[in-house]
């Protein structure tokens, strides 16, 4: 089995990130449950704005397209910024739209029998928004979300340190992010045995 895992960070490689150390809980316990994992820094290649999955010479979004149809499991991993997903995020988000008219030689939408999830980080409120925000768009395009299917990390209200300046919190997160793995390999498996068929014409 295999999972994509993007993080929507807005820091370059090799600032740290505090969305990618959350992250990391999530692909160590699916590489404990034999997933290949591969992590996809977006804001390292520039992504055109879009809602097509090639725009020409020069578009990195092709090969990322590739690794999403290569894999089982998809994990979208995102800051909040104002309540609201990432830019990169959305960009993101606004790429993957031209799944929804792709489909496979059976005529089944390329996203159907793929699982996703999300990761969230912020020293602000909004997390459960930008779950929703990230879950519902990946539903749209045929994606699975499991039950709890994500996880989190936020400092509340008002300034205060990130996820990996802080100590309160990080232990719920990542026993959170255990589960969220855990789900995303179950109902993986469960749609490899049982594929959702292609829609009714």
């Amino acid at each position: 089995m295999r999972a994509v895992v993007i993080n929507c960070t807005l820091k370059r490689s090799p600032e740290t990130s505090n969305t990618e150390a959350l992250a990391d809980v999530v692909v160590k316990e699916l590489r404990a449950r034999d997933v290949e994992v591969e992590v996809v820094r977006a804001v390292d290649l520039d992504i055109p704005p879009g809602v097509e999955t090639d725009l020409g010479d020069g578009d990195p979004w092709p090969a990322v397209h590739g690794k999403l149809l290569a894999a089982e499991i998809l994990v979208v991993a995102s800051p909040t910024w104002a309540g609201h997903p990432s830019s990169i995020a959305q960009r993101v988000i606004e790429r993957m739209d031209a799944m929804i008219s792709e489909t496979d030689d059976t005529g089944r939408p390329v996203a159907y029998n793929r699982v996703a999830g999300v990761v969230v980080t912020g020293n602000e409120d909004g997390a459960h928004h930008v779950i929703s925000e990230i879950t519902g768009a990946l539903g749209d395009y045929g994606y699975t979300v499991p039950g709890q299917a994500w996880t989190y990390w936020n400092q509340g209200p008002g300034p205060g340190p990130s996820y990996l300046e802080a100590e309160r919190g990080r232990d719920w997160a990542a026993k959170t992010g255990r589960a969220m793995a855990s789900n995303l390999v179950a109902v993986a498996a469960a749609l490899a045995a049982r594929p959702i068929p292609a829609p009714p014409s």
